[in-house]
């Protein structure tokens, strides 16, 4: 519950928890059959960008998405405290009272400013910046299979990416 996280730091916990599980469901069939190292560290950085990607767009649906779509409320994140890339965005990028808002919604949450917090991530350049941030992920873990033959495997892989950016639920 930490409004004063920056981007840096918050894609740091991103790839220490999120994209750290993604790695290893993606390397660790390589390591059981034996690949090569070089195979093993494409599978591994295509996990860890594919894991990025997916919370970035977790993170793009709490402001985004509908909550029929969810199955959950809009803002959930903000009223748990969770500081996410677009509150991030919002708190470097907004105005002075965009800042307080932000600080108040998270340190003493209120359904008024839960509210206004979320429409203001909605009107800002927030939810474009996040997504944009997801898409360069999904690029990066496209990237790191250049390597891997081409296969239905690899080509699925793909799609997973492609799927995880655009997802709305």
């Amino acid at each position: 519950q930490n409004p004063e996280v920056d981007e840096a730091r918050y894609l740091q916990v991103i790839r220490y928890k999120t994209a750290k599980l993604f790695e290893a469901a993606a390397c660790l069939p390589a390591v059981f059959h034996g690949q090569s190292a070089e195979v093993i560290e494409a599978f591994a950085a295509y996990g860890r960008h594919l894991g990025t990607a997916f919370q970035l767009t977790d993170d793009l649906l709490d402001y985004a998405g509908t909550e029929d779509d969810l199955g959950k409320r809009l803002g959930d994140d903000l009223r748990e405290g969770k500081p996410t890339l677009p509150l991030i965005y919002l708190l470097e990028q907004g105005s002075s009272d965009d800042q307080q808002l932000v600080r108040r919604a998270i340190e003493e949450p209120d359904q008024a400013d839960l509210e206004a917090v979320i429409q203001r991530v909605q009107s800002t350049g927030a939810l474009h910046y996040t997504q944009a941030a997801a898409e360069r992920e999904a690029s990066l873990g496209e990237r790191a299979l250049a390597s891997i033959r081409h296969s239905v495997y690899r080509t699925s892989l793909l799609d997973l990416l492609r799927f995880v950016v655009s997802r709305r639920s």
